[in-house]
């Protein structure tokens, strides 16, 4: 069991329920802009999609460690947790059959988080075909031929889906309705959860060189992954700041700035840390961070309440 929950990735989890949790409690706080009635937040709807973002992420990670394995990026050179398909815990066949389940799952939660949300509407059907997207997503990043991972897209990947669809899309599923703001936080995590695979890929920037993984990192070089990093970090917060500035109402909606130390001690590690190997700490540091960031500025939104 152990080696299952090792290709769980369970430290990824937190960053996959950021947007769920910031996109329930913009749904909550929807009711103070009087823009969508009294009852914006359905508990039932950030279950459901608490769940299935779950499932997606799990699903994402096991074809990730299928897929670089097939593709000869896990060996002796990579760097961070050992993979369970690469050491031979698990084996292909085991991986291929736990990723149909876990997809299969991932189609259920979602089809019943869009029908109690949205119920059998035309709405209905374009919410289901962005979740099999996301679905077709989180399996070709690195799995199969041509996966897009390995032409430097996954951070356009992540933008969407861990950013304006997850965000954008929660909110919608708890109001029934769009409101233009929501585009800011949106933007906001979608550009943090970027960085955290952008340290991801500057840690590996070597030996997916190597390999033909030709990472956003791979393709920029070193120093400019880090001008982009700092990019990501620093939009990313103003986006908040902006939010939170032109939608003022407590100073509750602030208390997310109680992490951007964090970031900054981040972006000084990954200035001053010569070898990409030694990035490996920040990936946790950011991934945590950003989820500390999507748990305060969504308490803030529901204390202003």
């Amino acid at each position: 069991m152990k080696h299952w929950l090792h290709a769980f990735r369970l430290r990824t989890l937190p960053l996959a329920a950021s947007s769920i949790l910031v996109g329930s409690a913009l749904g909550y706080f929807a009711d103070i802009w009087r823009y969508s009635g009294p009852s914006s937040f359905k508990p039932v709807v950030l279950v459901l999609a608490l769940f299935t973002a779950i499932l997606l992420q799990i699903l994402s990670n096991l074809a990730n460690d299928l897929g670089d394995h097939q593709h000869g990026t896990d060996n002796t050179d990579r760097v961070g947790p050992q993979r369970a398909v690469q050491s031979g815990a698990i084996t292909p066949a085991q991986m291929k059959r736990a990723m149909f389940i876990c997809g299969l799952l991932a189609f259920a939660s979602g089809c019943a988080l869009i029908t109690v949300a949205l119920g059998f509407t035309m709405k209905s059907l374009g919410f289901l075909i962005v979740g099999l997207l996301a679905i077709g997503a989180a399996v070709k990043y690195t799995f199969g031929k041509n996966p897009y991972g390995y032409a430097g897209l996954g951070d356009i990947s992540v933008f969407l889906f861990f950013g304006v669809v997850g965000v954008c899309g929660t909110f919608y599923l708890h109001s029934g309705g769009f409101h233009w703001a929501v585009l800011m936080p949106a933007t906001a995590f979608g550009l943090l959860s970027a960085g955290v695979l952008n340290v991801n890929n500057m840690r590996d920037i070597d030996n997916d060189g190597k390999s033909g993984k030709r990472t956003l990192a791979v393709r920029m070089g070193s120093r400019n992954a880090k001008v982009y990093q700092t990019i990501l970090i620093c939009v990313g917060i103003t986006c908040l700041v902006v939010f939170s500035a032109f939608i003022q109402w407590s100073f509750y909606q602030w208390l997310f700035l109680l992490v951007v130390p964090g970031f900054i001690v981040h972006l000084k590690r990954v200035w001053t840390t010569p070898e990409p190997r030694a990035l490996d700490p920040q990936l946790k540091v950011l991934a945590m961070g950003t989820f500390f960031t999507a748990l305060l500025f969504s308490l803030g939104l529901i204390l202003a309440v």
